[in-house]
């Protein structure tokens, strides 16, 4: 996603607005955990401060869909991302090249790298009540679960 900073650089404008919607392909998902990102809303600006910085102001929504952590079913997951800051200390961060002279600036590698920050570590979906939560010889744990070691029971009577 470049933008165009030509007239940001000269002068000629203070910002430079950003309102786009962009739709991640398979290829730029392949190596996450994410199955489908389309129409994220991007929304905000970019400004060039006193010392001829350029700094990033957007708001990123959408909706990703992760695989559910217990039946694997495609889950749709709402996330909402703020990205603040110098977009030279920005894309540091990400060891990508920015350099001041430039007259366009890609700023796909900033959102997706906050995109990326914002996958849960775990999602259940809302209708797993059809997903088989035990079996001969095992059983699904869950959080609220508290589990006993059963070579280990015998010591709680100890104290």
């Amino acid at each position: 996603m470049n933008i165009d900073i030509t007239k940001l650089k000269s002068g000629l404008d203070d910002y430079i607005t950003i309102d786009e919607t962009y739709s991640f392909s398979e290829e730029e998902l392949k190596n996450s955990s994410i199955l489908k990102l389309d129409n994220v809303k991007i929304n905000g600006e970019i400004t060039k401060n006193s010392i001829d910085d350029y700094v990033i102001n957007i708001m990123v929504k959408g909706t990703m869909v992760l695989p559910c952590s217990v039946s694997l079913k495609p889950t749709n997951y709402d996330f909402q991302v703020q990205i603040d800051g110098n977009i030279a200390e920005i894309m540091a961060e990400f060891n990508e090249n920015f350099e001041n002279n430039q007259k366009t600036l890609d700023i796909l590698p900033i959102i997706w790298e906050n995109i990326l920050m914002e996958i849960p570590i775990r999602i259940v979906s809302d209708d797993i009540s059809d997903v088989k939560t035990e079996g001969e010889g095992w059983e699904l744990i869950t959080d609220d679960k508290e589990m006993v070691n059963p070579n280990l029971a015998k010591l709680k009577d100890l104290l």
